[in-house]
C-alpha cells in the first residue's frame, strides 16, 4: 500500500529529495528556489556516496550533494541511506519525497509511510527502466516526454501527474536531451507541488523496458546504416577498433557516399550500410581526443578498415 500524495498544496511543508547525478540537480535547485514562497522545508537530501577522484585518496561529492551544500542545506541533513528518511519521518512527518535519477532501491516499507513522486525521462509506459533517454535515441524515436509520477513498488509503474512532450532532433546528443529534460522536469515538479496532486492518470499503452547500456551497445557495427551508427555516437562512448586497438568516436556526421566496403576509411569517412559515417572527433588508444584531421595526418589510415 502506497502513502497517498497530498492533494492540498498547503499540506506540503516538509520535503525530502533523493537524487545523485547532474540530471537531478535542476530539480533540486528549483525546489530550493521555490521553497520560501511556498513554505517548503527540505529536511533531508539522500544521494550516492562520495567517490574517489584520480589516484589519490581525495573524494568528490555527487552532483546532487554538492548542489545541496551550495544551497546551504546542512551537511547533517545530507546522507546516503534511504533509512534515514524513516527516522526523520517518525520524528516529524515528511509530506513528500522527490526522486530524480536516484539509482537506489526504495523499499515498500518506506513507500507505505512517505508519499513519493519521481521525475522520469520518457513517455511512460514506453522506456521504463534505467536508460530511457539512451534507448529512445538508439531506437530512433523522434519524440519522448518528461513525466512526474508516483513512485510505486513496480518499476516505473506509478500514476502520472504531469507530462510534457520533448522532440528528439536527429542530431541531439544524450547530453543535449538530458539538459533539456532536466529543466522541464524541474518546472513540472514545482508546478505540480504548488497545485497539489489531483487527477493522476494511469499509464496507457505498450510497456517497453529500457535496460542499462552495455559496452557492446556502444560498439560501432559497420554493417549497420549510417543513421544507426550516428545514434550510437550521439549516446556517447561509441567505440570500434583500429589496427587492433580500441578507437573511440566522440563526434560524427552522416555522409551520403562510401566505398561500400564495411568499415573502410576514405579520408574522414567510413563506409557502412547505405552510406558512410563522417568522423569529426576521435580518440585512438593511449591518446587524447582529437580532431579527425589531426588523427588522419598522423595515422595515414586511408584504405584500412575500422572494426578489424
Amino acid at each position: 500500500m502506497l502513502a497517498p500524495l497530498p492533494a492540498d498544496p498547503g499540506a506540503i511543508r516538509r520535503v525530502a529529495f533523493l537524487g545523485t547525478p547532474g540530471i537531478a540537480v535542476p530539480a533540486l535547485k528549483s525546489l530550493v528556489g521555490a521553497a520560501d514562497e511556498n513554505g517548503w522545508e527540505i529536511v533531508r537530501v539522500v544521494s550516492g556516496a562520495d567517490k574517489r577522484r584520480g589516484r589519490g585518496s581525495a573524494t568528490s561529492p555527487t552532483p546532487v550533494k554538492q548542489a545541496a551544500l551550495d544551497a546551504g542545506i546542512r551537511s547533517d541533513r545530507i546522507s546516503t541511506d534511504v533509512a534515514d528518511l524513516l527516522v526523520d519521518h517518525r520524528e516529524s512527518p515528511i509530506d513528500l519525497g522527490i526522486v530524480v535519477a536516484f539509482g537506489q532501491l526504495i523499499r515498500p516499507n518506506v513507500l507505505a509511510e512517505i508519499p513519493m513522486v519521481n521525475i522520469h525521462f520518457s513517455d511512460l509506459p514506453r522506456w521504463r527502466g534505467a536508460a530511457p533517454v539512451e534507448r529512445a535515441i538508439l531506437t530512433g524515436d523522434l519524440a519522448s516526454a518528461v513525466v512526474l509520477m508516483t513512485v510505486a513498488e513496480g518499476l516505473d509503474e506509478g500514476v502520472v501527474w504531469a507530462r510534457r512532450e520533448v522532440a528528439i532532433g536527429v542530431d541531439d546528443t544524450l547530453v543535449d536531451l538530458w539538459e533539456r529534460m532536466a529543466d522541464i522536469g524541474a518546472s513540472l515538479l514545482v508546478e505540480a507541488m504548488a497545485a497539489g496532486f489531483v487527477d493522476g492518470q494511469p499509464q496507457i499503452g505498450e510497456v517497453v523496458y529500457a535496460r542499462k547500456l552495455t559496452t557492446e551497445d556502444r560498439r560501432l557495427d559497420w554493417s549497420q546504416s549510417a543513421e544507426e551508427l550516428h545514434r550510437v555516437v550521439r549516446v556517447g562512448g561509441a567505440w570500434t577498433t583500429f589496427r587492433g586497438e580500441r578507437f573511440k568516436v566522440h563526434d560524427a556526421k552522416v555522409a551520403a557516399n562510401g566505398s561500400g566496403v564495411a568499415g573502410e576509411i576514405d579520408g574522414v569517412t567510413v563506409s557502412c550500410k547505405d552510406g558512410a559515417l563522417e568522423l569529426v572527433v576521435v580518440q585512438p588508444a593511449g591518446k587524447p581526443r582529437m580532431d579527425v584531421d589531426a588523427w588522419r595526418n598522423g595515422a595515414q589510415p586511408d584504405g584500412e578498415r575500422l572494426g578489424e
